[in-house]
């Protein structure tokens, strides 16, 4: 079961994709997170610079998605974050999101299974959580809203 609303919004700002070429597993593509803001009833802070989202392009089409970064909460606590997802669509869907035209979400499938940890006392709670993401892809930024596993 999942929280019926979400329990925080991530705004992940990112910067150009870096294209690794196709090796053995498919077209590696490596994208530098460079800040942004989450913000909700259960969190809020600023994603600190220098996590990358590490990407495979299957051969199915599937971006097959490894995020990780950190979180300074409002407080000052640091989080640690742990995203493992897939995004998928049509592909002039996917072809729009590539030119950086804005998109509807319901139009391509993009969920993140994420986990975090942190030492903070304030936001231990995230240490006994799963996180499910609905995401969308803009031009410079991810968007991510995060519903708790129950």
């Amino acid at each position: 079961m999942l929280s019926t609303t979400p329990i925080f919004r991530i705004e992940a700002d990112v910067g150009e994709i870096q294209r690794f070429g196709h090796t053995p597993y498919g077209e590696r593509r490596v994208i530098d997170i460079t800040g942004g803001r989450v913000h909700g009833a259960r969190l809020s802070g600023t994603i600190l610079p220098g996590g990358t989202d590490r990407q495979i392009i299957r051969t199915d089409g599937v971006t097959d998605l490894v995020a990780r970064y950190s979180i300074r909460t409002d407080n000052g606590g640091l989080i640690l974050v742990n995203s493992d997802g897939l995004r998928h669509g049509p592909p002039e869907v996917l072809a729009a999101i590539a030119r950086g035209e804005k998109v509807s979400p319901d139009s391509y499938y993009f969920r993140s299974a994420m986990r975090f940890e942190t030492a903070d006392p304030a936001c231990d709670w995230l240490n006994r959580i799963i996180g499910l993401a609905t995401g969308q892809r803009e031009q410079q930024q991810v968007l991510l809203d995060v519903y708790e596993v129950m």
